[in-house]
């Protein structure tokens, strides 16, 4: 992923309708204020990097018991009746 385009406030104002139509094309932008970031354009269908999932990811590489909701019942049900 290349590093977003940085412009000041003043040509995002300028030039805000060019720069959102990039956006939409996949051209994020940052907007900085005083030559620091602020804020990051991006498309909203654009998935931010963070939140890919990689749904099944791990399949055929774990197994789960078939009596994996009922184990350590006999000592959950002893906790909660007080040992009695």
């Amino acid at each position: 992923m290349k590093p977003a385009k940085t412009v000041n406030i003043h040509e995002a104002k300028t030039h805000l309708s060019r720069l959102i139509e990039e956006a939409v094309q996949g051209e994020p932008f940052v907007i900085a204020k005083a030559g620091k970031p602020v804020v990051r354009v991006t498309a909203i269908d654009a998935p931010l990097p963070l939140a890919v999932r990689r749904t099944g990811f791990l399949a055929g590489q774990i197994s789960v018991p078939e009596d994996f909701d009922r184990l350590g019942a006999d000592e959950i049900a002893t906790l909660f009746d007080g040992g009695q």
